[in-house]
């Protein structure tokens, strides 16, 4: 659950569960009152129970409190993550999965080997999947990086947007080798309004969760 539905959840009950209390409270204190004023003389109110009631009231009164505490450091979690965010502004940042910005002339991604590949194909395609530039790139393993010019196969310059890298391995008994790719771009902007903050890379929104490193 985000983090300001979450705030937003305990403030509402906590905010109800206080006016309960109120007056369920003043509910019981009046008949507690009532019940004293014509209690049998020679059967009086059970100490006991009168204890064990007033005791139990007192446990809702702390679970109260400690929601409200719960709300305080939730809010206080989400002005931390907002502090956090900004200071990410113009740094690049690697992301998981394919997709990466093709800005100012350039994109770039890393992808991770395992082991080794006897073959390998890595290919830019757009969102749709159409194929834009076949890489000739190492096949051994470790992590590599992938710089793109931003030309096609046949060099059109193709436009700025979000592009995606698939890499394709295979070991010399032709099993398929699986490779890790991380996207990476400059955060240009924050985005505050959104429940969490946003963060802008290119066209595309992300969310912190979603930053899984920095890079120069």
């Amino acid at each position: 659950m985000e983090i300001a539905a979450t705030a937003a959840a305990a403030s509402t009950a906590t905010r109800k569960a206080q006016q309960s209390l109120t007056s369920n409270y003043e509910t019981f204190l009046r008949l507690l009152t009532a019940q004293l004023q014509n209690q049998d003389p020679l059967e009086p109110l059970d100490a006991t129970k009168f204890t064990e009631q007033l005791v139990s009231y007192s446990q809702v009164e702390q679970q109260i409190a400690t929601n409200k505490n719960i709300e305080t450091l939730v809010s206080a979690t989400r002005s931390a993550a907002s502090a956090t965010a900004v200071s990410f502004l113009g740094k690049n940042a690697l992301t998981a999965g394919p997709a990466s910005e093709l800005m100012g002339g350039e994109a770039r991604w890393t992808y991770r080997l395992p082991s080794t590949a006897a073959s390998i194909q890595v290919r830019i395609t757009d969102l749709a999947g159409a194929p834009v530039r076949t890489l000739s790139t190492p096949a051994t393993a470790g992590t590599h990086d992938v710089v793109w010019n931003g030309e096609d196969n046949a060099g059109n310059t193709m436009p700025a947007g979000t592009y995606r890298l698939s890499v394709t391995a295979s070991a010399a008994d032709g099993s398929a080798i699986p490779a890790t790719i991380t996207g990476m771009g400059m955060i240009s902007e924050i985005d505050m309004s959104a429940s969490d903050p946003l963060m802008f890379i290119g066209t595309r929104k992300l969310k912190l969760t979603e930053i899984t490193g920095f890079k120069n």
